[in-house]
């Protein structure tokens, strides 16, 4: 078999929606760190601070919360004026929650992904050096 037959969608979306419901599942606040700076973002302009804006995804502060496989949409309310908000998911950085930083880095897209390929590409890193430990649990801290 070819490459070409092992090729597969973007594992970013999944992630995201799996980490947003488990952020849920737990009582907290689902937060997306967000590139103001790549096409396709629609976010308020006075939300953006150094080119990232940070939102706050909980069910109780957007209407109409949609996660599909290119696209984080809803409409929420910034500074009393409703507003819709689109993502593309290229463009989220991180998920986490509000009350204690759990979450993390959404990681670059993996050879065989939708991307176009490249034969210049190099070939995907083997495992990384900095692989758990067990009984350690991994741990994100988005600080502003």
């Amino acid at each position: 078999m070819t490459e070409e037959n092992f090729r597969m969608s973007s594992h970013r979306p999944y992630l995201l929606r799996a980490l947003v419901e488990w952020i849920n599942d737990n009582g907290m606040t689902p937060h997306v760190m967000v590139d103001a700076g790549v096409a396709g973002v629609q976010v308020p302009a006075s939300a953006v601070n150094d080119g990232r804006v940070v939102l706050n995804i909980a069910e109780r502060a957007v209407m109409r919360l949609h996660i599909d496989n290119e696209t984080l949409s809803f409409t929420a309310r910034f500074s009393g004026v409703s507003f819709p908000v689109s993502v593309p998911i290229a463009a989220i950085l991180a998920v986490y929650a509000r009350e204690t930083g759990h979450g993390m880095a959404l990681p670059d897209d993996i050879a065989g992904s939708d991307s176009p390929p490249d034969d210049d590409m190099p070939p995907p890193p083997g495992p990384p050096d900095d692989i758990p430990v067990a009984g350690k649990r991994p741990h994100l801290r988005v600080v502003k």
